[in-house]
């Protein structure tokens, strides 16, 4: 096996587990809705995964860890998705902090900071922020 195979099946793996991670907000209440359905085919498109695979995940997406990126950037990016994917599951308040916060300990934030990032990015969300202002907001929080 080539070094560039080795590289390629490892990013492809970090996108299935990505995608898991938010397959599992999504049946947080057993129910993935159309918009969640739309939401992720897109993401399962965007992030490289086939037909095949993504029905593998919807299937068995317990079975796939939570690996926080290394970098800060992909983090927010991560959290971007999930707080997305919360906000568009009916889900209350109280569940949603509860998910976000447990998904955002996974994904490497800090459990001191966790309930404030998860505040904001949910507020980011709520006005409908893009990713790039999402990740500047986020910075900025700590300036």
């Amino acid at each position: 096996m080539s070094f560039s195979n080795l590289f390629d099946s490892g990013f492809k793996k970090r996108n299935e587990n990505h995608f898991a991670s938010i397959v599992r907000v999504a049946m947080y209440d057993g129910v993935i809705t159309d918009e969640e359905k739309s939401f992720l085919d897109r993401l399962a498109q965007n992030l490289g995964i086939g037909q095949e695979k993504y029905k593998q995940i919807l299937k068995n997406y317990i079975t796939h860890p939570i690996n926080p990126p290394i970098s800060y950037n992909h983090r927010l990016e991560r959290l971007y998705d999930l707080a997305r994917m919360v906000h568009v599951d009916s889900l209350t308040k109280d569940i949603e902090n509860i998910m976000l916060h447990k998904i955002g300990i996974g994904l490497g934030f800090h459990p001191e900071n966790v309930k404030y990032i998860v505040a904001k990015a949910m507020d980011l969300i709520n006005s409908g922020t893009d990713l790039e202002t999402f990740i500047d907001e986020i910075k900025n929080m700590n300036r």
